[in-house]
């Protein structure tokens, strides 16, 4: 699809983002006061602290360096089993001062970076992962995506924008919509004949589509439109069947992390509304 910057497709470009986004979370942490490190984030029930504290487990686990064991209260924001093992990182450190947390993560990201940049490494390789084998071009599209989204967790915390132009943010944003398929046919259920566009305002500026059509096994299929293929040049429905949202990067990458509920978001659209507001409403790709 048209993005501009484009997300990273090789494994030096993914380092290259990991490095950036990574790094832009340390710098952050290491200039944070007790009290900043204090302050409430959008992700429910964590702070400055226990975001830097989830990604340090993370990556931590990642260097074969996986945290003991500890017991996770029943904390309201923890729903389901997945959040209290993501939560067991946070807890362990919760105690911890955030400056010896900010240090860890400097560490932690340091020996990552060197792994990282061994040459014998490529995009095909498998890798052990908390979530289990893959490829490590897989692996890192995650691991950046996922700490651009923490990154941002602790900048609109502490009222420091930035990193909306980067490569990191390219790779999440190209992450969400490369989800549109799923989330208009399979949660929304629009009906076969109708189109549901995307478009990004900027920094990160990109388009995207998604047609609805049947099968010739009679099944309804969503079908990524301005992918490359015979679809870039399609003709797309007349008014009326077609919904166009049109948002900017920081709107549409806090929706897509579950940051900020829809009725938050400012969008326009061209269309549907009803159609439009549930595609927000089920864009969420995050835990």
């Amino acid at each position: 699809m048209p993005m501009h910057p484009a997300a990273p497709d090789d494994l030096p470009g993914l380092v290259a983002a990991f490095a950036q986004t990574s790094q832009a979370l340390v710098d952050l942490a290491i200039t944070c006061s007790d009290d900043d490190f204090a302050k409430p984030t959008d992700c429910p029930g964590w702070s400055v602290k226990d975001q830097i504290s989830h990604v340090v487990s993370l990556e931590s686990a990642l260097l074969g360096r996986p945290d003991p064991a500890v017991e996770v209260p029943d904390y309201e924001h923890v729903r389901h089993e997945r959040g209290r093992a993501i939560e067991a990182g946070v807890e362990l450190r919760r105690d911890r001062p955030g400056k010896e947390v900010a240090q860890e993560l400097h560490r932690v990201v340091s020996a990552r970076l060197g792994r990282l940049r061994d040459t014998d490494l490529d995009e095909s390789t498998e890798v052990e992962s908390p979530m289990g084998t893959m490829t490590l071009g897989d692996l890192m599209r995650r691991r950046v995506a996922d700490v651009w989204v923490h990154e941002q967790d602790v900048r609109t915390a502490l009222n420091r924008p930035g990193s909306l132009d980067s490569a990191a943010a390219a790779t999440f944003c190209q992450r969400a919509m490369d989800s549109l398929p799923s989330i208009v046919v399979d949660k929304v259920g629009v009906e076969p004949g109708k189109v549901v566009m995307i478009e990004l305002t900027g920094p990160v500026v990109a388009r995207t589509g998604v047609r609805v059509e049947t099968s010739p096994e009679g099944e309804t299929v969503g079908k990524l439109m301005f992918a490359g293929g015979a679809d870039e040049t399609g003709p797309i429905p007349a008014i009326g069947r077609t919904t166009s949202i049109q948002l900017s990067t920081e709107a549409f990458a806090r929706r897509a992390a579950g940051r900020r509920s829809v009725d938050e978001l400012h969008y326009t659209v061209l269309g549907d509304d009803q159609v439009a507001h549930d595609v927000l409403e089920n864009l969420v790709i995050t835990p």
